[in-house]
């Protein structure tokens, strides 16, 4: 196993001395980093980043300049109730994004592994992103919102509170996402519409032929049939079997309490 660099933080930084930092870590010049903060091993926080206080911040992630984590949500209802911020490892959070802590509703906003969080991003209270998350430059998410693994979300995109992107969805820049985007689809406009499945990305993350015609089968179904939503739901799950996939799919809109995006 290969030896980790020593810790080394500026002399104008200012660490807590509640404060866990691991090995190898680096913290830049004037770096704010609040009592409660676990930053894991081989960990770079840039120029200027607060980490205000009860941030979990995972192995090998980088921190860019100016970046704010951990602060207070950004909601009326919070009465200073202890809640976390949870990154992952390998998270890359770059220059000026704003990630807050939860509420009491969950207790934690929580970042997967392995994200790319572009310049001036915005992820606020109770939100959870899963891992492989891709988030372009001013993305601003309201509380609450859900977003599965390998998703991608084009620059200057609001998201409503508790809207649900599903996994290895692409939602395209300057949407205005106001109801859970389904699964593997791709969605974009304001408000957004559906463009078919996000066919580039299931092939890139090797998703199999089979796998890609059963979901394009039941996108069809779905989204192009002249039955209603409900009743293509039916006709999916029959004609459709033994793919979880297109089970994830069925069960995803299924759940959605905001409505669909179509």
């Amino acid at each position: 196993m290969t030896a980790r660099a020593d810790t080394m933080i500026h002399p104008s930084a200012i660490v807590d001395s509640d404060a866990q930092i691991g090995e190898g870590v680096s913290i830049g010049p004037w770096a704010l980093i609040g009592p409660g903060v676990s930053v894991g091993h081989g960990t770079t926080i840039g120029p200027r980043v607060l980490i205000e206080r009860d941030t979990i911040l995972g192995e090998d992630c980088k921190v860019g300049n100016g970046a704010v984590l951990g602060t207070d949500p950004q909601d009326l209802k919070y009465r200073g109730e202890l809640s976390t911020l949870e990154i992952g490892d390998r998270t890359v959070i770059r220059e000026f994004a704003t990630l807050n802590r939860g509420t009491a509703a969950s207790g934690r906003t929580v970042v997967g592994s392995d994200c790319l969080l572009m310049a001036y991003t915005h992820v606020a209270h109770d939100c959870e992103l899963g891992n492989h998350v891709i988030l372009a430059n001013s993305v601003n998410m309201a509380g609450h919102v859900r977003i599965e693994d390998w998703v991608i979300v084009g620059g200057l995109t609001p998201i409503h509170q508790f809207v649900r992107i599903g996994a290895h969805a692409f939602v395209g820049g300057g949407s205005r996402v106001s109801q859970d985007v389904p699964p593997y689809c791709r969605a974009a406009g304001n408000p957004p519409r559906l463009s078919g499945l996000n066919t580039v990305g299931l092939e890139r993350r090797g998703v199999s032929d089979h796998v890609r015609k059963a979901l394009k089968a039941a996108y069809r179904m779905l989204f192009k049939s002249d039955v209603n939503l409900s009743k293509a739901l039916d006709r999916a799950e029959e004609e459709i079997e033994g793919v979880p996939e297109v089970r994830h799919m069925i069960e995803f809109i299924r759940a959605s309490e905001r409505g669909i995006t179509t």
